[in-house]
């Protein structure tokens, strides 16, 4: 299970980032800070407005060393879709369409077969820094503001 301090599982995942194919690896970020959403659905609306908020709170989030990733079940297709009907999303939207990294990290919900909605830090070491995992979202759905100040605190 990933938890605060322990080693980020590693993954390699297919997606898009602005509407273009890209692969990534855990490994890409050695030595940086990371930023990991996961999310159920493309289209949907809490994502619709979660994804838009980080995406234009990028800038500032790069400028404290760290990069943005989203994961979820959703196809490369979709996240294309989804990506230019929000205008573009600068930060790589990942298909884990397997559930495989979900369950590494504990996010996934197999019995609806989608990944719940939770944010994590990995730290320049490669660790576990910040975790949140919600329970009743809405309510408690983490801004770019919320991260920002958690990468504050590294």
């Amino acid at each position: 299970m990933a938890e605060i301090g322990n080693a980020a599982p590693d993954f390699s995942l297919s997606g898009s980032i602005n509407q273009e194919d890209t692969e990534v690896k855990l490994a890409d970020y050695k030595g940086k800070k990371l930023v990991i959403l996961f999310y159920p659905l493309d289209f949907s609306p809490v994502c619709s407005e979660q994804v838009p908020d980080f995406n234009d709170q990028l800038d500032a989030i790069q400028a404290k060393g760290a990069d943005v990733i989203a994961i979820n079940r959703d196809s490369g297709f979709a996240h294309k879709a989804w990506s230019e009907s929000l205008g573009g999303v600068g930060f790589p939207l990942l298909s884990d369409m397997n559930l495989e990294v979900s369950k590494q990290y504990g996010m996934a919900l197999e019995e609806v077969g989608i990944t719940t909605r939770g944010v994590f830090i990995i730290d320049s070491d490669g660790k576990i820094a910040f975790k949140h995992v919600e329970d009743a979202p809405p309510d408690n759905t983490l801004t770019a503001e919320q991260v920002l100040s958690e990468l504050d605190k590294l």
